[in-house]
C-alpha cells in the first residue's frame, strides 16, 4: 500500500542526477528500490486500479517506467534516468503518439495529467478538421476546463498557424500536440498517503478529454476531402 514517497526518494534523485555511474547506482540501489521504485509501483497499482475500475471501458494498462536508459539511446548522457513516471493508456505499439495520463516524479518536483508525447501529425489534422465543422463538443469541454484552477494547457505551437477559429478554440486549434498538465514542488502530498487520491481525482476530470481525443482516431482523413 502506498504511504508516500520521502526525503530520501529526493535525496536519491539528486544524487543520480550528480553521480551518474554505476559505481554510485550499485552502492545505492536499495534506496533506489525502497524509497523509489517501490513506492512508484505501489503508487501506479493504486491509482490504475481505481480508475481501471471507474472507466474499464477505457481498456487501459499502466505502464512504470525503470532506471535504466536505452544503451542504443545515451547520447552522451549517463546510464541511469533521474525521473521515474508511470503512465495509464491503450494497449499500443507506438504509445508516444496516443493521449497518455501520466504521473513523472523528478529531482524538482512532480508533475501530472493528460496529453500526447509525440502526437502524430494526422490526429492534430483531425482535431482541427473537427474543431472547423462541429466545434461545439469541445467548446463544453475547454469551458469547463477554464473554470477550475489546477491543469494548464502545455503545448508547442506550429510556426504558421494552421487556420482561423474562435477565440475560445484559438489557444488549442494551432497546437503541434498538448499536455493538460499540474504539479508542485517535492514534499507536501507527495509525502503522503493522500497522494493517490490527489491523483484519482485529477485524472477523473481529465477523462471527457481523453474520451474526446481517443474518438478522433475514427475521424477520416483530412487530406481525402
Amino acid at each position: 500500500m502506498f504511504q508516500g514517497f520521502s526525503n530520501e526518494t529526493v535525496d536519491f534523485m539528486w544524487g543520480i542526477r550528480f553521480n551518474n555511474e554505476k559505481g554510485w547506482f550499485e552502492a545505492h540501489k536499495d534506496q533506489y528500490k525502497t524509497c523509489f521504485y517501490n513506492p512508484l509501483r505501489e503508487l501506479a497499482g493504486t491509482v490504475y486500479e481505481a480508475v481501471d475500475g471507474r472507466y474499464p471501458e477505457l481498456g487501459l494498462v499502466s505502464k512504470v517506467s525503470r532506471i535504466y536508459r536505452d544503451a542504443r539511446r545515451l547520447h552522451g548522457q549517463g546510464p541511469y534516468k533521474d525521473r521515474l513516471w508511470f503512465s495509464m493508456e491503450r494497449p499500443s505499439e507506438d504509445w508516444t503518439g496516443d493521449p497518455v495520463f501520466w504521473f513523472e516524479l523528478a529531482p524538482e518536483g512532480y508533475t501530472y495529467g493528460l496529453g500526447y508525447y509525440y502526437a502524430r501529425p494526422i490526429t492534430m489534422a483531425k482535431f482541427r478538421r473537427r474543431l472547423d465543422t462541429n466545434p461545439k463538443p469541445f467548446e463544453q469541454l475547454v469551458r469547463a476546463f477554464n473554470r477550475q484552477d489546477v491543469f494548464t494547457l502545455d503545448g508547442v505551437d506550429y510556426k504558421r498557424p494552421k487556420g482561423e477559429t474562435t477565440p475560445l478554440l484559438a489557444p488549442w486549434y494551432n497546437k503541434k500536440g498538448f499536455n493538460l498538465s499540474a504539479g508542485g514542488e517535492n514534499g507536501g502530498v507527495l509525502f503522503t498517503p493522500q497522494l493517490p487520491e490527489l491523483l484519482i481525482q485529477g485524472y477523473d476530470s481529465l477523462v471527457p478529454f481523453y474520451r474526446y481525443l481517443i474518438s478522433l482516431d475514427s475521424d477520416p482523413d483530412p487530406r481525402d476531402a
